[in-house]
């Protein structure tokens, strides 16, 4: 779930960090740049592991800081394809099951990868499992806010986020006038999409995969069934049994 990524930047020191040791004033500075950022083809950063190496500083003409290379490990939330994580319902849509890790809220659980058959009940606005009972009934299982759900990682969606130019030249010519004015703006609202730059995809279409509510208590009624069991194959060899 969580690996190292080794990185190398640039790090700039202003003038009234010069009186802390450098390796601690590129520790606060790459930790200030990075933590709980995402790098694209990366992954979540979370904290700086250690620092590699560090080059000569240097300082550029009309620029009192100082400028060092440095060769750093950090610990990077990336989780593998294929791996099962534990989270909690953050709400439902009808595009599917959100699910947040307390610390990453971007993991979506679409509707085709919920268990089979599932429902999206509108009064609940949750998903529902229509579990199939051996008498050809279904029992609902519902995904409510707030459950624990134990998923399987399907897909990783990386996306820029950075600005990649100017607005487009639709919005700025219609700027002429108020009403042409009021369009543009809400042209240019339109346009700009909330991206998010790592999303995870997951699954929960599998057995023993999903509410950890349904599985605990499907578990217990197996014991309970267990327990009468052998209960009942006591009092057959007569243990167990009582006469007055």
């Amino acid at each position: 779930m969580f690996v190292l990524a080794e990185l190398k930047d640039n790090v700039r020191i202003a003038p009234d960090q010069f009186h802390l040791k450098l390796v601690d004033a590129v520790r606060d500075e790459i930790d200030r740049k990075l933590a709980n950022k995402v790098l694209l083809n990366v992954g979540l950063c979370i904290a700086l592991k250690d620092i590699v190496s560090l080059k000569d500083s240097v300082i550029l003409p009309g620029d009192g800081a100082s400028h060092t290379e440095v060769l750093f490990r950090y610990v990077v939330f990336r989780p593998m394809v294929g791996t099962v994580l534990t989270g909690k319902i953050r709400n439902c849509s009808r595009e599917g099951v959100h699910v947040t890790l307390g610390f990453f809220d971007d993991i979506l659980i679409p509707h085709a990868a919920l268990q089979h058959p599932s429902r999206f009940d509108e009064a609940e606005q949750a998903w529902v499992w229509e579990y199939p009972l051996e008498d050809g009934e279904k029992h609902d299982l519902f995904m409510d806010v707030g459950e624990p759900i134990k998923f399987r990682v399907s897909r990783e969606i990386f996306e820029e986020t950075s600005p990649i130019g100017p607005p487009k030249a639709e919005a700025q010519a219609q700027q002429g006038s108020s009403t042409s004015s009021a369009a543009a703006a809400a042209s240019a609202a339109a346009a700009q999409e909330v991206k998010t730059p790592y999303k995870i995809i997951g699954a929960i279409n599998e057995s023993g995969l999903g509410v950890l509510s349904w599985w605990d208590q499907q578990g217990k009624e197996e014991e309970q069934d267990d327990e009468e069991e052998e209960e009942y194959d006591n009092d057959e060899d007569g243990e167990g049994a009582c006469e007055e």
